[in-house]
């Protein structure tokens, strides 16, 4: 292991000379402070839209191919992918396994801290044993060098599936040897090396996008609409049935006879209301689309907007 004083500084661990004097602040300029910092956040973000993009396509290959994706990371950034992934079941019906997320430190880490577990190179690469030919493995690590996360990579590469790296380090020295780097460039923290801060908005609005694209390209949603959502509460019931109405302009009354009759599956029922189908109709016309609404319609010679 090389020196402490020979290892590059990554941008996010130098000093900002803007926040210097934050011990000195009033509330309300250190507020200001940090939400100036913040803004430049998005900025950084839409700055590798491009390789986001490529990445997202890597995840939809791997999803409709029945494959699966992973998230590997630590502390902070370990706990975001860990949300986003939980995220996905509830907002997209998306079966539980699909996407995954491994955390360094195992899920006791989400609430006790386990800073030392990110050097555990050997449960990294555990991490990744289960990770097969044709899966997409995510890497999030705000330095871009974080070893945990870079075994994993390195199993998951040499098992044959395609990565993708989100750092905020663009000379990250994992980048070359993933497929896709997403490197949002968010600069130095306001407090130095805290990269829960700037860093981890720029993931979590990466990952945001990242998941969210996916599940539409993969026909999770009709138009803006969440028709895979589990209704699994009365507000979400309640939403379910709003979201019909809106998707078709069809009453309440009538959306809830159809949620009714096409067993509670929200997506068979905007078919149904749009199309005047049956239920087993409708449920075959998006089986044979692979679940896209405007597919389906089209498939049973229905034209909509």
């Amino acid at each position: 292991m090389r020196p402490v004083d020979e290892v590059p500084l990554s941008r996010t661990e130098q000093r900002n000379p803007r926040s210097a004097a934050i011990d000195r602040m009033t509330t309300l300029d250190l507020l200001h402070l940090i939400n100036a910092e913040d803004c430049e956040v998005p900025v950084a973000v839409a700055g590798v839209l491009p390789d986001l993009a490529i990445a997202v396509e890597l995840a939809v290959t791997a999803l409709a191919g029945g494959y699966r994706v992973h998230y590997v990371g630590a502390g902070t950034s370990g706990r975001i992918a860990v949300l986003d992934a939980a995220e996905l079941i509830p907002t997209f019906g998306l079966e539980p396994g699909r996407v995954v997320a491994h955390i360094a430190g195992g899920p006791r880490a989400l609430t006790h801290p386990s800073e030392a577990a990110e050097d555990d190179e050997e449960a990294g690469a555990a991490a990744a044993q289960d990770v097969v030919e044709g899966d997409l493995v995510v890497g999030v690590t705000a330095s871009g060098r974080t070893p945990y996360v870079r075994a994993a990579l390195t199993v998951a590469r040499a098992r044959g599936a395609r990565t993708v790296l989100v750092s905020a380090n663009p000379a990250s020295p994992i980048a070359a040897g993933v497929d896709v780097h997403v490197a949002p460039d968010t600069g130095p923290e306001v407090l130095t090396g805290s990269t829960r801060m700037k860093a981890g908005t720029a993931q979590k609005l990466v990952l945001n996008a990242f998941s969210t694209a996916t599940m539409v390209r993969l026909g999770r949603t009709y138009s803006n609409l969440m028709t895979d959502m589990l209704a699994s509460n009365a507000k979400l019931r309640d939403r379910q049935l709003r979201i019909l109405a809106e998707a078709t302009g069809a009453d309440l009354t009538s959306c809830r006879d159809a949620l009714l009759t096409a067993g509670g599956d929200a997506k068979v029922a905007v078919v149904m209301l749009l199309t005047g189908a049956g239920a087993e109709a409708a449920g075959e016309a998006l089986a044979a689309t692979r679940g896209h609404v405007h597919r389906a319609l089209r498939l049973l010679d229905h034209h909509v907007a």
